[in-house]
């Protein structure tokens, strides 16, 4: 089985850009009187959280900024075979994961998160549809009003629980404790990377790249569901309750996401590229129902070549507090309100030498 990880198509990414440039100030204006009328349904993507410390997985050319990332692929997780080779090929993902989590859970809400939630707290933008399994739209939320954390649909789950093959949900830290305690040299290690400050390039899935330690890894221990064991079974099949690439959207989710879009009088969309065909088809429905779309991003999107799309080319972080301010406006007065727009980190992750390295290598 052949499993790909979602792209943008070659043709979009050697064509240049014809969306004309626009100053922060006509973007703020063009995106306030867009949400001001209210009922806009947003979907959001991994450029949402990238003043929150989290790498995006591409870059303003749209390329995957990492080409030699080899994500976990769910056909291979899940697959039959050879016990030994798959007991080794949950170890090496679940160590992957087990280091990565850390960032990914301690990682804050930015302005734009908090931008977001005062335009949901208004109903302004009532529903939201998110690709980031970083839990950071609820995190905006928990901190001032839990009650709009059923408005937020994760398309692709969520890193903050695991599940296992049986269909039993676990909390995310009551696993990584597990985690821990069944490999107190990794725990060692891991505290070690945190003391001294040292940054894993994490990806949005939580996943780090951990190929320079070597076949250490087969050391690692993974502990069995604790349901599974108080039903008297053995399952080390434990996974972050996201979906894998080739794994499917759960069909509940699926149409949740459709009935979004179609309540909504306005789609909008905010750092993504609608790579994954999981949230390009919910624009081109939006555009099949004539609903009008707006999308703020930079670089090139999946949606480019796509008629019926107002395209702002501006990073979100760098306008989307003023929009709140500016379409909230009296109701900024509201001490909820008046906190969110106040509230949230600015610290994108540092540039990435190898990126850097690999342009300067092509540009030569």
């Amino acid at each position: 089985m052949r499993v790909s990880v979602p792209s943008l198509p070659r043709a979009i990414l050697s064509t240049k850009s014809t969306t004309p440039s626009v100053s922060p100030q006509e973007a703020i204006h063009r995106l306030s009187e867009f949400i001001e009328p209210g009922n806009v349904t947003l979907i959001t993507g991994a450029g949402v959280s990238v003043d929150s410390g989290i790498r995006a997985y591409r870059g303003q050319d749209g390329r995957y900024m990492n080409p030699n990332y080899k994500p976990i692929l769910y056909h291979e997780f899940i697959g039959e075979g050879d016990q030994g080779r798959l007991f080794r090929y949950w170890a090496y993902h679940r160590l992957r994961s087990y280091l990565g989590y850390p960032p990914v859970r301690d990682a804050q809400p930015n302005t734009t998160h908090y931008a977001l939630a005062a335009l949901q707290y208004t109903n302004h933008i009532p529903r939201i549809i998110t690709q980031n399994v970083d839990g950071l739209h609820h995190k905006a939320f928990l901190s001032k009003t839990a009650a709009l954390n059923s408005r937020v649909l994760e398309l692709h789950g969520s890193l903050h629980r695991v599940v296992c093959r049986s269909g039993h949900v676990i909390d995310r830290e009551t696993f990584q404790d597990r985690l821990s305690v069944a490999n107190p040299e990794w725990k060692s290690f891991a505290d070690n990377i945190e003391h001294t400050g040292t940054r894993l390039r994490t990806n949005p899935d939580g996943d780090v790249a951990i190929e320079h330690l070597g076949p250490s890894y087969n050391t690692f221990v993974v502990p069995d569901c604790p349901h599974c064991l108080s039903e008297s079974r053995m399952n080390v099949s434990v996974k972050p309750a996201f979906i894998f690439f080739g794994e499917s959207i759960p069909e509940d989710t699926k149409i949740e996401a459709v009935q979004d879009v179609e309540a909504s009088d306005r789609v909008l969309l905010i750092g993504t590229t609608l790579a994954t065909y999981s949230s390009f088809r919910l624009v081109k429905h939006a555009l099949e129902l004539k609903k009008p779309v707006v999308m703020l991003n930079i670089g090139p999107t999946r949606a480019d070549t796509l008629p019926g799309i107002i395209k702002i080319s501006l990073p979100a972080g760098l306008v989307m507090r003023d929009v709140a301010k500016a379409v909230i406006g009296s109701k900024s007065q509201d001490l909820v309100v008046h906190d969110m727009l106040r509230s949230g980190v600015v610290k994108p992750p540092p540039p990435d030498p190898r990126i850097a390295h690999i342009d300067a290598t092509e540009s030569a």
